[in-house]
């Protein structure tokens, strides 16, 4: 993936980044549950492969819904920022599947921790943090300058 830095628009993520954080907070205000993705996802899952009712999980449905809706409605005002992966599918899978297994070990996410427990000083969440950003980087630095 590459970033156009000559296109890059502070004010659009400034107004994102508001947004996300406007959304965790009305999520655990509304809620009393943290905005962390992983669990918002693996709860409705979870009720389905157990044949659980869907009913308690309604909130989250719609929390879901407003992810995959919100690149449809954003290309109403503006066109979407172009996007290139420089990987294979072997790739994207295994790190689809890493990625799950740190969420799992982390007990949690990246909007989990990053977004919401660092908001709440969580130790924890920083500590986590830590370590993916750790993770990440160090990837980064083997895939880019070893191999």
């Amino acid at each position: 993936m590459s970033i156009d830095w000559t296109a890059f628009t502070p004010w659009g993520s400034l107004l994102g980044g508001l947004a996300i954080g406007v959304a965790a907070s009305l999520f655990l205000l509304g809620n009393g549950r943290i905005a962390g993705i992983a669990g918002i996802v693996a709860s409705p899952l979870r009720a389905l492969t157990t044949g659980a009712s869907l009913a308690p999980e309604r909130t989250r449905l719609l929390f879901i819904a407003g992810l995959v809706l919100a690149p449809w409605l954003w290309r109403l005002v503006a066109p979407l920022p172009a996007a290139r992966v420089d990987a294979g599918w072997a790739g994207l899978v295994a790190a689809g599947l890493l990625v799950g297994v740190g969420v799992r070990m982390g007990n949690g996410c990246t909007s989990g921790h990053g977004v919401c427990g660092l908001a709440r000083l969580s130790r924890r969440s920083l500590a986590n943090v830590v370590a993916f950003m750790g993770a990440g980087v160090a990837t980064v630095f083997v895939l880019r300058h070893a191999f």
